[in-house]
């Protein structure tokens, strides 16, 4: 003879169902998808490079040269490139991204035939090489490049195989040495200092050409992008002597 399952076992699988059919139902009454400011999110997951190498200067001068000889505003017209004008700067006292850059740079547009001029003339047009550097102080959590928890992860459990089965541990070293090799290129950790190089061509009041890179740079590389705003040693006072009184 068969019975019928008993009706007070039904609640402890109908309950957390029911209690989820009620949420939503009230949520209707009380706008649920409201809140009282925007909720936080994030962004799509991108990648930004780094600069520290005079190497990737050169990077950026061809890409630069070749956007500029690109546009028919500007790829027959003289041009000149600007001097910043940082009187009250020594040769060696930073800003060698500037005078760099801009070397490099009349080195690709002289390569590819541009007409470049020593001197601003009536029929030129200029080009002005600016920096901005932007200092993060308060940044939250960023999380590390993708796959990045995958390879630590097989790194781990592939170097805990000799330790359980083989009579040589060390060599599970081996492994994790051949996945640094091949991973460790593109190490690099975020940080808080970024610039922004704008490349512009102006002609009077006209901007034919106007070109922004962002990059992430080296703390201790700001003097190369904006020598006037590394901190400087407080100077010590000095007190004259003399033997008169």
């Amino acid at each position: 003879m068969r019975t019928r399952p008993s009706l007070s076992r039904l609640p402890y699988f109908i309950r957390p169902v029911g209690l989820g059919l009620a949420t939503l139902m009230l949520s209707g009454c009380f706008y649920a998808n409201t809140s009282q400011a925007p909720v936080a999110v994030t962004y799509p997951y991108t990648e930004q490079q780094r600069m520290q190498a005079a190497h990737h200067w050169d990077v950026l001068a061809r890409h630069e040269a070749t956007s500029i000889l690109q546009r028919e505003r500007v790829r027959n017209r003289d041009l000149h490139i600007s001097e910043a004008d940082h009187g009250e700067l020594r040769t060696y006292s930073g800003g060698e991204f500037e005078r760099g850059f801009r070397t490099l740079l009349t080195s690709e547009l002289v390569s590819r035939g541009a007409n470049l001029t020593t001197v601003p003339t009536t029929n030129s047009a200029n080009i002005t090489i600016d920096v901005e550097v932007v200092e993060h102080r308060d940044r939250d959590f960023i999380r590390p490049p993708i796959g990045a928890f995958t390879a630590l992860t097989a790194g781990i459990a592939v170097a805990t195989i000799p330790f359980n089965q083989w009579s040589e541990p060390a060599l599970g070293l081996i492994p994790a040495g051949m996945l640094a090799d091949v991973t460790s290129g593109s190490w690099t950790n975020t940080g808080n200092e970024e610039i922004i190089v704008t490349t512009q061509i102006i002609d009077g009041e006209r901007i034919l050409y106007s070109s922004s890179n962002i990059y992430y740079i080296n703390a201790g590389d700001r003097r190369q992008y904006a020598p006037h705003r590394v901190p400087q040693a407080p100077t010590t006072p000095t007190v004259p002597l003399t033997d008169t009184w």
